[in-house]
Order: structure tokens, then C-alpha cells, then sequence
């Protein structure tokens, strides 16, 4: 009897407690949501950058070798797209979303002649930038898989990646330090570029045949991983040049493993990934013995250092700002990233010879010679008149118009843009850093689960692929759409407007211009605001809520262009 009493009374007091921790955590929720955001600044002038010459001079090369095709095919320019759609795929390019109606209004305020390299800085300048790119370059260095379980980190991978890219560390750096560093994979996070290839068994050691796939790949555009079994039959590789010719063989591909022979735990384990002197040996097709295979480049061997441990060697070669195959490679998937299709298809694969776009080449020649800048590299590209073409134009638009850049290419989004951009287009203000903890934690994790079920191409991110059902049924009838297009003053942009603009055309306005960053046409605002006319509360942000979710669906919204 007495216990009973005790419990009783412990409820009694523990009750009103519990409930008020919980409405105290929910005023915080929405105090944290409805919380003044800093102020979008605009900056005073243009960024150093484009006032060097020979930013400009770079510029003009490039225009003038990726117009001569075109005007040799007698094909037609498309005309400039407008500053609004620019900004839409330089946010889709460097953050992987569209623009909050937030920034399309700091985007106003600057002058029309600007508004694009400010953007440009805008961006570049944001954390979100950063984020974005390393996720985008860990794929092609370390993979998609989660690697093994103990030696492998890939957040702490992608934040020191991320740190390096917004400090603005040259991207030669970086690869030195990925391919050359020793250390925990904790405390010295490049390393985990070796310790993704490593398995948890007792010999713990990277692996040379992936990890040369990988530096060959990712480094260089060399898909040389061909040759670990065999001769290159088929003539796809050449390491000398048209007039002089080397043709591949496996030797190339071994020498380069076997500079990744000694990478191994050290003893004892806590002081990380360090080097021994492992040979490499390897059986070749058609011999009945192992070869001790010493370290060789397959090509350029003149810029190798005689000394130096291995991987140091190794890093300073693929790196050297003469090496002409490392500035292409890093180009060409920079371009990938801008205009979701590369200069030279594949993005991993690029011939050593002169048989490539000279543009590729003058825009390598400006980045080796500017210390590997990646900012200087994205405002090249992005001021290029091919990147702020439009994508529609008054005569026939052909496959061969996209191939020689005549018009801006469209192609589908990748299934992180289309989560990004789902989630940015449903709020008014930017999901950046300035967000509160709390959007930020359940847009990751509803962003995760959005692509457990869409899909993702994984390191092979810039090969198309057409529209699935799946995917379209993901968009129609999943709970991600169906929560960011549902009544929610708090969460949804749409309730937002609906409840705060009264005017219909203006509230049309306002949503396309979150959703889509454009204005919508004549048509489309009487369409709508027939669909809104005479209703109120909580009818009017459920008409507003099928608008959204019309918008989201729609084929304009999944597309780049």
C-alpha cells in the first residue's frame, strides 16, 4: 500500500515535469526555425580574379576555341539566358540545389551586369560549396562503399577534404597529401585514401592493384586498370604520343602499383598507415613465375624524383604542373560537376595525345599556372559564354548543338540535386549554415532516406540514366513530397505564402520563384490563380500545397538547363 502511495505521488510530480521539458524542447524547435537569419551582404566589388589579365585572356582563348566547331559546323548560337537561370545551375553545380526565394531577392539588389560573377562569389565563399565538392570528389577517390569497418572514416575524409577546398588549399596539395601522408586514419584523415582499399583481415595492407585503379582514375583520366591482366589488345592506350606511340602493356599498370607496395599498419597499430619495404610481386599473363616489379610511371618519367620514399614520389609525379594529365583530369570533372557532362567523355578516361578540345587544355595550362586554384578554376568555366547560353532558342535544337556547346545541355539531375533542390524549393529562407541545428539534422536525414529510395549512381555519378517508374512513384506518392507540400506554417513554403501574401498573382510569383527561380508566364499565373480564387485559411495553403506538388513533379524541376 505504502509503495503504491510512493509510485503515485512520483507520477504526480514527474508528469507535469515531463510535459513541461517537452514544451519547452518544442518552443525551442520553434523559436530555433523562426529565428532572424543574418543578413544576405553584397559584397563591395568584383573579386580580385576577374580583374587579372589573364583571367580575361584565358577567357577570351577559351571562347574562341570552343566557338570555332560551331562555326565550322555552320551551326547557330543560342542566345544568353537570363541571369536567374544562370544562377540556377551555378547553385546546382556547386551546391546541388536551386536558390532559396531568400537569395533570388540579394540577387535582385545587385546590378544586372554583376548579378552573375557575385553569385558566383556568393557561392564559392559558402561552406555549402565545400561540402558539396568533397562529397563529389570522395567518390571518385575512395568509392561509395563504407569501406572496412575499423580503419576506414569517411566523414572525417570528407571534412578535412571540405576544410581544404573552403580554405583554399591548391588541389595539388591535396593530392600530394591523399597519396603521400602516414598517420591514423583519426587524426590524419588523407590517409583514409589508403585505408578504404584495406581489409580487416591480419594482413592489413592497402592494395596496390585499387589503389593504383584509383590514383590513375581519379588523378589522371587514365582508365590504365585494363592492363593489370593483360596487353592492351585493343589499342586504347597510348603512352607516348600520335608520332611515337607507346602501347600500353601490364607492366605499366604494375610498376605504377608497386609504388603502393610498402603502405601497410605500422607496429604498433595506433601510430597508423606508415611504409616498409615490401617488394611487388606479380605473376604477368603468359608466365610461369612472380616478377619483382619495381616502381615506374607510365609515362612522363622524366618528372619523377630519383628520391624519396615511394608514395611521396609517386605524389609529386602525378601532381607536377607539367604533367599535363593531372591539370586535364581535374578540368574536365570540374566542367562535369558545372554542366553535368564532361569535355571529353568519359570524365575518368582522356587521351594523353592532342586529340582532345584545346579549350581542355587552355583551361588545364591556367590552372597549373595559378597554383591549382579550384575557385579560379569554377569562375573560368563559369564565365564562359558556352555555360551562360541558353538552352532553348528559336530554331531546331540537334545532338550536335549540345556536343560542340552551341546551346546549354540538358540533362537530368543527379538524385542529390533533386533532394537538395526538393528541400530548398520548400523554404524560404537558405539551408546553409545560418540554419538552426535542427533543420539541418532533419534535412540529412531525410535526405538519406530520400535517396535509400530514389536511388544514386554512386562514383559513376555523370553517366545518364533516363527516368525510372520507381523513381517518378517516389516523387509522386512519397512521404518526402507529400510533407513538404502538406498545411505547416512552420516548415512548408507554401503554407507560408498562402497565409502571408494575400494577393494571388504576387503569391504565384513568389512560389515559382522559389521552386522553379523563374517567373512564371502569363498563362501559368491566370491558370493558377483561377486554381486559388475564393479561397482562404486553410483551403487556400492546400490549393497552394497542390501547386507545389505539381511543381516538384514536374519534368521542368528534375532537369539541369
Amino acid at each position: 500500500m505504502v509503495q503504491n502511495t510512493q509510485h503515485s505521488v512520483k507520477r504526480r510530480i514527474l508528469q507535469p515535469l515531463l510535459m513541461l521539458v517537452a514544451v519547452l524542447v518544442g518552443l525551442t524547435v520553434v523559436a530555433a526555425t523562426l529565428s532572424e537569419r543574418p543578413e544576405i551582404k553584397l559584397s563591395a566589388g568584383r573579386a580580385q580574379t576577374y580583374i587579372d589579365g589573364r583571367f580575361a585572356d584565358t577567357l577570351a582563348t577559351v571562347n574562341q576555341q570552343l566557338d570555332e566547331p560551331v562555326v565550322q559546323a555552320d551551326l547557330r548560337f543560342a542566345p544568353a539566358a537570363d541571369n536567374l537561370t544562370v544562377a540556377r545551375r551555378l547553385s546546382m553545380a556547386l551546391v546541388g540545389s536551386g536558390l532559396s526565394l531568400e537569395e533570388v531577392r540579394a540577387l535582385e539588389l545587385v546590378p544586372a551586369e554583376k548579378q552573375v560573377e557575385w553569385w558566383t562569389d556568393y557561392l564559392l565563399r559558402d561552406r555549402r560549396w565545400a561540402d558539396y565538392f568533397a562529397e563529389r570528389f570522395s567518390r571518385a577517390f575512395v568509392g561509395t562503399n563504407n569501406g572496412p569497418f575499423l580503419l576506414f572514416r569517411r566523414r572525417k575524409f570528407n571534412a578535412w577534404l571540405a576544410d581544404q577546398f573552403r580554405e583554399g588549399v591548391g588541389y595539388d596539395k591535396i593530392v600530394r597529401s591523399m597519396l603521400s601522408s602516414e598517420g591514423l586514419w583519426t587524426d590524419t584523415p588523407q590517409v583514409n585514401f589508403v585505408t578504404a582499399t584495406m581489409d580487416e583481415g591480419e594482413d592489413q595492407r592497402g592494395d596496390p592493384i585499387r589503389l593504383a585503379g584509383r590514383t590513375s582514375r581519379a588523378f589522371l583520366a587514365q582508365r590504365i586498370d585494363c592492363l593489370q591482366c593483360h596487353d592492351d589488345f585493343l589499342g586504347q592506350h597510348n603512352f607516348g604520343s600520335l608520332a611515337d606511340p607507346i602501347e600500353g602493356a601490364q607492366e605499366h599498370f604494375h610498376a605504377l602499383a608497386a609504388f603502393y607496395a610498402g603502405t601497410a599498419l605500422a607496429d604498433p597499430v595506433f601510430r597508423g598507415i606508415t611504409e616498409d619495404d615490401r617488394s611487388y610481386l606479380y605473376k604477368f599473363l603468359g608466365e610461369s613465375d612472380e616478377r619483382n616489379i619495381e616502381p615506374a610511371v607510365p609515362f612522363f618519367p622524366e618528372l619523377l624524383p630519383d628520391e624519396g620514399k615511394p608514395r611521396a614520389r609517386l605524389a609529386h609525379w602525378v601532381t607536377h604542373k607539367d604533367n599535363r594529365a593531372f591539370s586535364r583530369a581535374t578540368v574536365n570533372r570540374i566542367w562535369a560537376l558545372m554542366f553535368s557532362l564532361p569535355l571529353v567523355e568519359p570524365v575518368d578516361s582522356i587521351p594523353l595525345d592532342d586529340s582532345v578540345p584545346p579549350a581542355l587544355d587552355s583551361l588545364a595550362d591556367d590552372f597549373a599556372a595559378h597554383g591549382f586554384d579550384l575557385r579560379r578554376l569554377v569562375r573560368l568555366i563559369a564565365s564562359t559564354d558556352a555555360f551562360r547560353r541558353d538552352s532553348r532558342a528559336e530554331f531546331p535544337i540537334s545532338e550536335d548543338h549540345e556536343r560542340t556547346w552551341a546551346v546549354f545541355p540538358i540533362t537530368q539531375l543527379r538524385p542529390e540535386q533533386v533532394a537538395g533542390s526538393l528541400f530548398q524549393a520548400c523554404k524560404l529562407t537558405a539551408i546553409d549554415e545560418s540554419s538552426s541545428i535542427f533543420t539541418r539534422l532533419k534535412v540529412f536525414g531525410e535526405t538519406q532516406e530520400f535517396l535509400r529510395r530514389f536511388g544514386d549512381r554512386g562514383e559513376d555519378e555523370f553517366e545518364s540514366e533516363a527516368v525510372t517508374i520507381p523513381q517518378r512513384l517516389v516523387m509522386m506518392n512519397g512521404n518526402l513530397v507529400s510533407e513538404r507540400t502538406k498545411v505547416d506554417l512552420v516548415n512548408n513554403a507554401g503554407s507560408r505564402i498562402a497565409a502571408l501574401v494575400s494577393d494571388d498573382t504576387r503569391a504565384i510569383e513568389l512560389v515559382f520563384l522559389s521552386g522553379l527561380n523563374r517567373r512564371p508566364a502569363e498563362s501559368e499565373t491566370n491558370s493558377l490563380v483561377e486554381h486559388l480564387a475564393g479561397k482562404s485559411r486553410n483551403a487556400r495553403s492546400r490549393a497552394m500545397g497542390d501547386i507545389y506538388w505539381a511543381m516538384l513533379n514536374s519534368t521542368e524541376f528534375s532537369w539541369n538547363h
